[in-house]
């Protein structure tokens, strides 16, 4: 087992300039799940492809996926660094392509490398706020970056919008460029990671082959019963091969020192029904979220940065529940009912969606768009919750990214398969809706498949019919994925609801958005929520319960500062009270008790521990230390892993005298 060693230190001036330039690519990749959205409906206008747009969104989502687990194993061995420089180069090289792209092939291609650029950012990013500061500071820095995540998808379709109406819609991905390449400057300029190495047998067999058997099915998705018929060779030449490689997949994950997806996780009930509820929710979410710019624009005649604005319902909706369901989880430890109404509310999103036409208002558009932002919130944070909750330690981190896998794969299907329904539903409407109208040269009926800039050219009573056809077919999409959201509740009712550790209570805000399909080792897992939960408990009354576990009968103030002189050496009562906010009254209470207790003698203005006071801090560091495993739950058993057991014991180490853990009881 490689120990991590403790972060280096830097100055605060330093470590914020590190980490605004990590936010900034995290901001880049998250960004791009969502800010194009808002501007397909242009962007097939320019390049045509309209039976294709949805491979703009799939080919981001299935790179970014796919080499989720490589960057994060390959940062652990080479240095995150030199991963991360790579990352944004790759990103923003994708971007300048897509931006110079001439046509839609060559569009999806530049996502594709975009896309791999991007999944670096997001998982190298996280993983090094690890290597920059200690596990105390950790949870409010992961905060930062789940914000983030909050900011993009509500400015995501905002900024596509203004970008389209303003700039064009090239600028969608030149504007990464000057912003990544101040990224890439500030982190090859100040930021410094220790230098350590943590070798790993990498599974590039099980990443290739579970990454070609995705592509292969979301391509026949996307392309059977349109441009390929079910029964033609091409689907068979596609088909074929993908079960081939799954089917390896499974055979090769089965002897893998360091498996992507360990075959022995599905033999866990509740991960298996999670990761089939979060493939639904994916293909749920981004299925709308591509589709519903396109209803808004092409079909309402509403601007690319109106139709952003019309999408914020749908994103406050998720973000509200999504972040109150995390707050009454923690308060009730009471969870499946929110799967199970989550997916029963995304359906009924679904379908008042599909009832929307031509002549919806902007109120009715705004409430159908949050309850389907509604019943996705409910669902999106749970599913990984409950998975922490029934998974052995040691499989803490890939259950984790697995659930997030399956999310972001089902993202990839969903817009795929919606696709082809809304490209067949939208041929056969043009048909109906415009046979033997006669039409203005250069419109046909495939011309209009392809680019709805033909529209235009219509006359009023045939562009009148021709919306109409767009808008069923736009519609039609949402009401295809209501059989799979039902699916998907009835999988919610099977889940089985145990009693929560305490170390799962901690919310992840980077799981209350959009797919994000990060890879996390069990041990980032277990310090990112234990930093909260730690912080959170000696808020209250921590250090009443370890004073009377440790036997000692001091007052709570008078515990944490002996813990704090046992971690930094001495401590200046004054100054405590001026730096850590703290009661000036409240310290000096504890401070007198040290002193009359023997337990501390003044040297100058400090506080530092004498011999007896070292043993008592000892101890109080002892009970501090099994009130913090005790959050573990069944996993701080006897046989726990010792990576484990020195996760708690720094964190308690860090978090023990700490400001954050400041006694809120006062002196008594």
């Amino acid at each position: 087992m490689t120990v991590r060693p403790p972060p280096a230190r830097q100055s605060r001036g330093t470590l914020w300039l590190s980490m605004s330039a990590l936010l900034l690519g995290l901001f880049l990749a998250a960004l791009d799940q969502t800010i194009v959205a808002t501007a397909l409906p242009t962007i097939v206008g320019d390049l045509g492809g309209l039976d294709h747009l949805s491979w703009v969104v799939t080919a981001y989502l299935l790179a970014a996926t796919a080499g989720t687990p490589l960057w994060g194993k390959l940062g652990d061995q080479y240095g995150r660094k030199r991963l991360f420089q790579t990352a944004v180069v790759i990103f923003l090289a994708g971007s300048v392509l897509c931006g110079l792209a001439r046509n839609m092939p060559e569009l999806i291609a530049f996502r594709f490398l975009q896309g791999l650029g991007g999944g670096g950012l997001i998982v190298l990013s996280m993983a090094i706020v690890g290597d920059l500061v200690p596990p105390r500071e950790r949870g409010r820095y992961q905060g930062l970056f789940g914000a983030v995540f909050g900011a993009t998808s509500v400015l995501g379709p905002l900024l596509g919008g203004l970008f389209v109406d303003h700039l064009g819609w090239r600028w969608v991905f030149y504007i990464n460029v000057p912003v990544g390449g101040v990224a890439l400057a500030v982190i090859a300029a100040v930021l410094h990671l220790p230098a350590r190495r943590e070798r790993h047998v990498i599974d590039y067999a099980g990443s290739f082959l579970i990454a070609a058997a995705a592509g292969a099915f979301v391509v026949i998705a996307s392309l059977g019963g349109t441009t390929w018929d079910w029964g033609s060779w091409q689907i068979a030449a596609l088909a074929v091969p993908a079960a081939v490689c799954l089917a390896a997949f499974v055979r090769v994950e089965r002897r893998a020192a360091e498996p992507v997806l360990p075959p022995a996780l599905f033999r866990n009930r509740t991960f298996t029904l999670s990761c089939a509820i979060a493939f639904v929710v994916g293909f749920a979410l981004f299925g709308g979220m591509t589709y519903l710019p396109t209803f808004l624009q092409v079909v309402h005649g509403i601007s690319p940065t109106l139709s952003g604005v019309h999408l914020l319902p749908m994103v406050l909706g998720l973000l509200l529940t999504s972040t109150l369901s995390g707050q009454l989880i923690s308060r009730t430890g009471r969870w499946k009912v929110f799967p199970v109404l989550g997916t029963a509310v995304t359906a009924v999103g679904l379908v008042l969606l599909h009832t929307l036409d031509r002549d919806s208002g902007n109120l009715e558009m705004g409430v159908c768009f949050a309850v389907f932002g509604m019943g996705i919130g409910m669902v999106l944070q749970v599913l990984v919750l409950a998975v922490q909750n029934a998974v052995p330690y040691g499989d803490l981190g890939v259950a984790t990214s697995g659930v997030t896998f399956f999310r972001s794969i089902g993202a990839a299907f969903g817009v795929a398969v919606l696709g082809t329904v809304f490209t067949g539903r939208l041929r056969d409407g043009l048909h109906d809706a415009l046979g033997g109208t006669e039409l203005p040269a250069g419109v046909t009926v495939e011309s209009l498949l392809h680019d709805p800039e033909g529209l235009g050219a219509l006359p009023a009573t045939a562009r009148a019919a021709a919306l109409g056809a767009y808008a069923d077919a736009i519609t039609a999409v949402f009401l295809y994925a209501v059989p799979v959201v039902v699916l998907a509740h009835v999988l919610a009712w099977l889940l089985r609801e145990d009693p929560l550790r305490e170390s799962v209570h901690a919310p992840d805000l980077g799981e209350a958005v959009p797919p994000s399909p990060v890879q996390r080792s069990s041990r980032e897992e277990c310090a990112r929520a234990l930093s909260a939960l730690g912080s959170r408990a000696g808020r209250r009354d921590m250090y009443r319960r370890i004073a009377a576990a440790a036997g000692v009968d001091l007052l709570p103030a008078a515990c944490w500062l002996l813990l704090r002189m046992a971690r930094d050496g001495s401590a200046e009562p004054g100054l405590l009270a001026d730096r850590a906010a703290v009661p000036l009254d409240v310290v000096t209470a504890a401070a007198r008790q040290v002193e009359e207790r023997g337990l501390a003698v003044r040297q100058g203005l400090s506080l530092v521990l004498t011999d007896a006071g070292r043993r008592v801090a000892d101890r109080l560091a002892e009970a501090r230390e099994n009130a913090l495993g005790e959050l573990l739950g069944d996993w701080w058993g006897p046989d726990r892993p010792r990576d484990l057991a020195e996760l708690v014991h720094d964190l308690s180490r860090e978090l023990g005298g700490s400001r954050a853990e400041w006694p809120r009881g006062g002196p008594t």
